[in-house]
């Protein structure tokens, strides 16, 4: 997959525009206290934009801008125009996609063969929510008071939605966060990530192409401490939906509080992975190293935890070590490029202090372990994949969400023993199970608490199948129609038969 001169063009003069603005209203507006801030290249340091710091100030315009937009236009509208207008925004995010992948390589590291492969999943959300615009209905209910009442549910929009997304898939979660306000006839304010704000801006440029009414759609770049505390607290926000850590999480839960609004939380994991000795290996090693490396473990389902049946576990470590070692580390706009470098120096710190802590609590380091800093490397966050062996449960790096390419491979010998240790963790995001045996994959799929359990396979998704966590992992569902409600207020309607 290669980027042609015509999508680079096109990337510089979007960042040559430069300081990156607000997008409140429908204009473009620098924050109210004229701060801005840099976002540079994790993969060679250069500066890519200076970027509008908005704060409390800029999301109290950007919310009654999306208040009045609801209470305006977009109520209003019916929902095939915009359905319509949803679907000329898809055709355009589909014209565009080289553009928004790069500027995410570019932005925070993903290779641009990750960034450029999402393409059919995420043009086809929008165009699923698209379709639900004008499929939304409730139902009428037989009640006890049926000879004299009419009795029927409505479904109506929440209001303005507050979103908050990583920097770990910015054009994955602005459009999982956006489709579904659009179609339900909600209004969005949405906080990109500090360290990577680009794509939604150039999203939010195609949207106001597309026809979307002022206001509709708000982006406020800055800090999670003042524009992200904002937006959570904030009393004329009607849902807010996060993506992030369990930490983060939990501060916005009590942000929530003042006037009760939805929350939608998608947090953190620490996935098992599962591998049966009757597991198909020329499948399940490559799937469970990239399970982990990929995005260079960058990802909330990374299956970190790899759980190997004693027979095969001996081998497993060595195919994972040999397939990591393989895989190609650099800038990832290179095409050749597996795995780009981490997002920061923030959170290459991170994972370092994992890689030096691991040995001295009895892991034993079979391939990676250090930071890369050769002339190649030096000018980025680069860190190996990485593979752990002789991990107990006990241990930080099993615990403890890294997000970053590392391995903790465990043995285990029944399928009880594997569910109990598997299922000791406080998260539940995802899990996977690799066996020939349909019967035990069925009762494991049971048995596993995650959100997502994938047999054979893993991390596969599509728009119609919910995505959401277990325990301290969140609450509340994206993707499938399964979050709809979370984004409508039921009504019920009573009407006296003369």
């Amino acid at each position: 997959m290669t980027i042609s001169a015509e999508t680079r063009s096109a990337v510089q003069a979007f960042l040559g525009k430069s300081p990156k603005r607000l997008l409140i209203g429908g204009e473009w507006r620098a924050a109210a206290s004229g701060k801005t801030f840099e976002t540079r290249n994790p993969a060679t340091g250069e500066l890519l934009a200076e970027v509008a710091e908005g704060a409390s100030a800029d999301i109290d315009l950007a919310v009654a801008a999306a208040r009045a937009a609801f209470e305006g236009p977009w109520r209003r509208m019916k929902p095939g125009e915009r359905q319509r207008i949803m679907l000329r925004l898809a055709d355009l995010v589909e014209a565009h996609f080289d553009e928004l992948a790069l500027l995410d390589t570019l932005d925070m590291g993903a290779p641009i063969r990750h960034t450029l492969g999402s393409k059919h999943h995420l043009v086809s959300m929008l165009r699923y929510y698209a379709g639900i615009a004008t499929a939304i209905y409730g139902q009428t209910a037989d009640t006890s008071l049926c000879g004299e009442m009419f009795a029927a549910t409505l479904k109506e929009p929440v209001g303005v939605v507050g979103a908050i997304i990583p920097w770990n898939g910015p054009m994955w979660a602005t459009i999982f966060k956006t489709a579904p306000a659009l179609a339900t006839g909600c209004t969005v304010v949405l906080k990109p990530a500090e360290d990577a704000p680009l794509s939604p801006l150039r999203f939010a440029e195609l949207a106001l192409e597309a026809g979307l009414p002022p206001g509709v759609l708000n982006i406020v770049t800055g800090f999670g401490g003042d524009a992200g505390a904002a937006l959570a607290a904030h009393m004329d926000v009607d849902k807010l939906s996060f993506t992030g850590s369990n930490v983060t999480g939990q501060q916005i839960v009590r942000a929530s509080a003042g006037n009760l609004k939805r929350l939608s939380l998608e947090l953190g994991g620490k996935s098992p992975n599962i591998l049966f000795n009757d597991a198909d290996l020329s499948r399940a090693a490559p799937a469970a190293a990239m399970a982990v490396f990929a995005n260079s473990g960058q990802i909330c389902t990374a299956g970190t935890r790899v759980y190997v049946q004693r027979g095969i576990h001996d081998e497993l470590v060595a195919e994972m070590a040999r397939i990591g070692a393989a895989l190609k580390i650099g800038n990832g706009a290179d095409p050749a490029t597996d795995l780009g470098p981490l997002v920061s120096q923030r959170q290459l710190d991170r994972v370092l202090g994992y890689l030096d802590s691991a040995p001295g609590e009895g892991a034993r380091l079979v391939s990676g372990g250090a930071r890369l800093s050769d002339a190649e490397h030096a000018a980025g966050f680069f860190v190996p994949p990485t593979v752990f062996a002789g991990v107990s449960d006990q241990m930080r790096i099993a615990r403890e969400e890294i997000f970053g390419p590392v391995a903790s491979v465990m043995p285990f010998d029944d399928v009880d023993e594997v569910v109990a240790r598997a299922n000791a963790t406080p998260y539940g995001l995802g899990a996977g199970v690799w066996t020939r045996d349909i019967g035990r994959a069925h009762a494991m799929a049971k048995r596993l608490r995650a959100g997502s359990v994938w047999v054979n396979c893993y991390n596969a998704m599509d728009p119609s199948m919910p995505f959401g966590g277990y325990k301290m992992s969140g609450y509340g569902r994206e993707s499938g129609t399964a979050q709809l409600d979370d984004y409508m207020s039921i009504k019920g309607l009573w009407i006296q038969h003369d």
